[in-house]
C-alpha cells in the first residue's frame, strides 16, 4: 500500500484517482482528472491527515465487520468490471442478508460498554456525512476521532430500508443507527476469528478487534 510506505517513512504522499469510488482523493478535493491531480501532486501543499488503525493494520477510509465483508467477498469473486461489477454487488447484498445476517458484538469506548446484535458495525476514519447526495464523503479528516456506526436491527429487510432512510434523513433522524465518535473501540464477538473489510479489501482478524485513530500520522499533497 502506498500511504502505507509513505506513514512508515515519513514521507508524503501524492493522491492520483484511479480507482472507482476514489473517496479519499474526493475528501481532500484532488481533482479527479488525471492532468489536475498530476498538478497537484507536484504543487500541492503538504497536509497532515489522519489515519486508523485495527490490530495493528493501517486503513484510511472505513472498516466494517458483519454484512459488508461477506458481500465484498462475493462481489469480487463473481463480478467483473462496470456495470457487471454493480450487478454482482446487488446480487451479492440480496444473498447475504437471506441467511442470518447478525452479529452480537461487545463495544467498549473507555468506560462506555455497548452490547448489540447488528447486522453490521461500520468503523470510518473521521465522521461520514450520511444524508443527501453527498453521502459517504467526509467534511475534515483531521478531526482525531473514529466515527463507529452501529445498526439495532432485528429483521433483514430492515437493513435495505434503513439505507433509504439514512440517506434521507441522516444519522440522527435514524433510531437504528447508533454513531459513536471515540479515538479507540475494541469490538468483541463470541467469534475467534472474523472477516474485516479494510478500505474494500477483506482480511481474517481474530477478535477482539482494537480500533485506534492516530491524528495526523499521514501527509498528503492536496490543494
Amino acid at each position: 500500500e502506498n500511504f502505507l510506505a509513505a506513514l512508515e517513512h515519513g514521507l508524503s504522499l501524492a493522491v492520483i484517482p484511479a480507482g472507482t469510488l476514489n473517496h479519499f482523493a474526493k475528501d481532500l478535493g484532488i481533482p479527479l482528472e488525471l492532468p489536475e491531480a498530476v498538478r497537484v501532486a507536484c504543487e500541492g501543499a503538504v497536509r497532515a491527515v489522519d489515519a486508523a488503525e485495527v490490530n495493528g493494520r493501517l486503513f484510511i477510509n472505513n472498516s466494517s465487520i458483519g454484512v459488508y465483508p461477506r458481500i465484498v467477498e462475493l462481489r469480487n469473486r463473481y463480478g467483473g468490471r462496470g456495470p457487471a461489477k454493480w450487478l454482482a454487488a446487488l446480487w451479492a447484498t440480496l444473498a447475504v442478508l437471506r441467511r442470518r445476517p447478525f452479529l452480537g458484538v461487545r463495544i467498549s469506548t473507555g468506560d462506555e460498554v455497548a452490547v448489540r446484535r447488528t447486522p453490521f458495525v461500520f468503523v470510518g476514519n473521521n465522521e461520514y456525512r450520511m444524508v443527501g447526495l453527498n453521502a459517504a464523503s467526509r467534511d475534515s479528516l483531521s478531526g482525531g476521532l473514529l466515527a463507529v456506526y452501529v445498526m439495532r436491527g432485528s429483521h433483514r429487510t430492515g437493513v435495505l430500508g434503513l439505507a433509504w432512510r439514512v440517506l434521507w434523513r441522516g444519522v440522527d433522524g435514524v433510531d437504528e443507527l447508533e454513531l459513536l465518535q471515540v479515538a479507540e473501540a475494541e469490538i468483541e464477538t463470541h467469534r475467534g476469528r472474523l472477516q474485516v473489510s479494510l478500505d474494500g479489501e477483506v482480511v481474517l482478524l481474530e477478535s477482539p478487534l482494537t480500533y485506534r485513530i492516530r491524528p495526523g500520522a499521514l501527509r498528503v499533497l492536496a490543494p
